[in-house]
């Protein structure tokens, strides 16, 4: 009995840390991550012209950011499941998001420049925040009580 609310403790201490993490990812951006975006879509977006920035660099960033997110989402996904075959598959998922999104943010980009502002704020905004691990957990859960 003892063990076992030790153990529950100590999930949820984890997740609290792992959900810090994401706090402090968000709190440090402006220093931890190269994004022209981040004070673009904080004025008046729809009326600027779109800003100045490396492409090199942005995708570098992006990815780091994309991949801090996702380590962090795969550490809440094992800790709440305890399943290798769903980290497995949410790697695979969070790839292949990666690449759709990080194509569709500079095909919006060249193709319709600053006329498909919210097209490429919500882009952005999935390839930025830990949106995925919202929308994998209830999937997984509803999966694993459907078994």
């Amino acid at each position: 009995m003892l063990n076992k609310i030790y153990s529950q403790g100590l999930k949820l201490v984890i997740a609290a840390g792992l959900l810090l993490c994401f706090v402090l990812i968000r709190f440090f951006e402006t220093t931890l991550f190269y994004d022209p975006f981040l004070a673009y879509f904080k004025g008046d977006f729809n009326q600027m012209p779109l800003p100045a920035f490396e492409t090199f660099r942005l995708v570098l960033n992006l990815l780091f950011r994309y991949g801090l997110n996702m380590l962090i989402s795969l550490g809440l996904i094992y800790l709440i499941f305890k399943d290798r075959i769903m980290i497995q598959f949410s790697i695979f998922l969070y790839l292949i998001a990666f690449l759709v999104l990080i194509i569709s943010f500079f095909l919006v980009i060249h193709f319709y420049g600053s006329t498909n502002n919210f097209l490429l704020f919500y882009i952005r905004r999935f390839l930025i925040q830990p949106i995925f691990v919202l929308l994998f957990i209830p999937g997984f859960y509803y999966q694993k009580l459907r078994k």
